[in-house]
C-alpha cells in the first residue's frame, strides 16, 4: 500500500468531518454574528474615538471654568466684553483692525 492511497482512504476519510467542522466553526467565529472578531474590533476603534470625544469635552470644561474663574474679577470681565463684544464706553471710538 502506497502512502498516498494510505493518506486519501483513510487520514481524509477520518479526519475529514472534524477539519470541516472545524473550518466552519472558525467561518463563523470570526466573520458572522455579533460576537465576531470583525465587529470586535470594530467597537474597540468606536471605543478608541469615544474616548477622544470624552477627552476633548474634558479640556473644553476644564477651560470654560478657568475662564469662569478669571471673569469672576471685574477688570477681567471689563477686558473680555471689549475684545469678544466690541463693549466700549460712551465717550470711546472702536477701531477693529484684522490681521
Amino acid at each position: 500500500m502506497k502512502f498516498s492511497e494510505f493518506w486519501t482512504e483513510t487520514k481524509v476519510q477520518k479526519w475529514g468531518k472534524y477539519v470541516i467542522t472545524l473550518l466552519v466553526f472558525l467561518i463563523v467565529y470570526l466573520f458572522i454574528g455579533d460576537q465576531s472578531l470583525i465587529q470586535f474590533a470594530r467597537r474597540g476603534r468606536e471605543i478608541r474615538q469615544l474616548e477622544q470625544q470624552r477627552d476633548m469635552y474634558r479640556e473644553a470644561t476644564q477651560e470654560a471654568q478657568s475662564q469662569i474663574q478669571t471673569l469672576h474679577h471685574p477688570d477681567s470681565l471689563e477686558q473680555y466684553a471689549r475684545e469678544h463684544y466690541y463693549m466700549h464706553n460712551s465717550n470711546e471710538e472702536i477701531y477693529l483692525v484684522e490681521e
